[in-house]
């Protein structure tokens, strides 16, 4: 299975109207806030002589660090249009990273990417409660088959506690901010899935929890109030079976 045409169609839409500023995309957070935090969860049951792989990179702002705690980062997207962005954003950062297009629910193309890199490590942000239904099983295996036996993952996804964020922020006196306008306007449904539905998908894929706990993915955008909006989230470190 590949994904529909009107998902790939949203994401490459959104990314293609986006430009290069850095924190644009609302979940293009600073790496202080989101992949430096998360790499101290992996890295005590990470080897870091091996590649990790930003599954679901954007314009690769978290890839860009993560290469910077291992011995190589890869990030893959969906999309075209945010594997340029990240490729222009990289110009300077050498063979330490690099950048693929790739669709996740494509299995053959998966497992080539692990036929080329051998087991790696995993880092994930927020793929697949956003996903279609269908489709979600296929991401969570793909976790499984990059890292084989020997990778670890570090998965993190919305939790439905975040609806009610997100409808905060869209409730205000102004309607949504531009950047959350953006993600409706392309018809991206963040926090989609059930929060009994991860862990599900994660062990039918043959992972097991080596360790979990609960987060906020912070944003790129305030609140009419000024603040933050930081979205409820729920974290796996992951090895393979």
């Amino acid at each position: 299975m590949n994904v529909s045409d009107n998902y790939r169609n949203s994401w490459e839409s959104y990314w293609s109207e986006t430009s290069d500023v850095r924190g644009e995309a609302i979940w293009d957070a600073d790496p202080s806030l989101s992949a430096e935090p998360h790499s101290e969860l992996l890295l005590p049951h990470a080897d870091t002589t091996r590649t990790i792989v930003d599954l679901g990179c954007g314009n690769g702002t978290q890839t860009r660090y993560l290469a910077t705690r291992f011995a190589r980062a890869v990030g893959v997207d969906l999309t075209h249009a945010a594997i340029e962005h990240a490729r222009r954003a990289a110009d300077d950062d050498g063979d330490a990273v690099e950048f693929q297009q790739l669709d996740l629910t494509d299995t053959g193309a998966v497992r080539a990417l692990h036929t080329r890199l051998g087991d790696s490590n995993v880092y994930m942000r927020a793929v697949i409660h956003q996903s279609e239904p269908a489709a979600r099983p296929l991401v969570a295996a793909a976790v499984a088959a990059i890292i084989g036996s020997e990778g670890r993952a570090f998965v993190v996804e919305l939790t439905s506690g975040s609806r009610d964020v997100l409808k905060r922020a869209a409730d205000g006196p102004d309607g949504p901010g531009p950047k959350l306008r953006r993600v409706f306007h392309h018809g991206l449904k963040p926090a989609d899935a059930a929060d009994d539905e991860i862990p599900r998908l994660l062990a039918d894929a043959g992972l097991k929890i080596l360790a979990t706990g609960e987060t906020v993915l912070p944003q790129t955008e305030d609140h009419a109030d000024g603040t933050r909006i930081d979205l409820p989230a729920r974290w796996f470190v992951l090895a393979g079976s």
